[in-house]
């Protein structure tokens, strides 16, 4: 008998650069959904827009998914929380549940110094790079909201031993930390690593290692 295709396409960018691709990519893989993959080339004008603006309004990624569109990161991930709720996208407590929402609200919509100055690239490593105050800024905020998360809820994940929709906010970030070797203390250190260790991002580090040769506009400090 042959194989039902997927009821969803998720199209995304380029997996070295694109950490909104990576996001919506995570957040699919944690529902469970069947989905294939849409690759728009650096030169696709929605994609050239989410790389170079860093913004988590365009069109990308977008989910199609059993003939409906949805796009936006957290979009995507109120959808999926809908149709999939055995998937625990998000915690079960209601107080929790709206920690886990506001964190990654705040990712969604903060961080843009971090994210300029700081470009996901997993084919990169840049050690002794300087962090200007603006970043510093954003990294601390973000290192406080990981241990407050980890001390309240026992990790590993940043809601306790599941991953959550604000884990795949945050993996890009872990993938930043280790490229720019942002200097961590053991806590948030161990989270970072663990989240690097985690079956998923493994795999999308694999795929974004084995891209075609980087692009030279965005190997470089926004």
């Amino acid at each position: 008998m042959a194989k039902s295709a997927p009821k969803g396409v998720l199209t995304i960018t380029t997996r070295n650069y694109s950490s909104w691709s990576l996001r919506g990519w995570l957040i699919c893989r944690m529902a469970g959904v069947a989905f294939s993959e849409r690759i728009l080339a650096a030169d696709d004008p929605n994609a050239r827009a989410e790389l170079l603006h860093l913004s988590p309004s365009f069109l990308v990624p977008k989910l199609e998914y059993d003939g409906m569109e949805v796009w936006d990161v957290l979009a995507i991930a109120e959808f999926l929380n809908e149709i999939k709720p055995e998937s625990h996208l998000y915690p079960a407590d209601m107080a929790t549940r709206a920690h886990c929402r506001a964190i990654s609200g705040e990712m969604h919509q903060g961080f843009v110094n971090l994210r300029s100055a700081l470009p996901m690239n997993f084919k990169g490593h840049f050690p002794n790079f300087k962090i200007w105050a603006g970043v510093q800024g954003d990294i601390e905020r973000i290192v406080s909201i990981w241990r407050g998360c980890l001390r309240a809820y026992g990790g590993p994940f940043l809601f306790g031993a599941a991953p959550t929709v604000a884990d795949a906010m945050y993996a890009p970030v872990c993938s930043r930390f280790a490229t720019y070797d942002v200097r961590l203390d053991q806590d948030v250190a161990a989270y970072r690593d663990h989240i690097l260790a985690w079956a998923p991002m493994q795999e999308w580090a694999k795929a974004a290692q084995a891209e075609p040769e980087e692009l030279e506009e965005l190997d470089v400090e926004f």
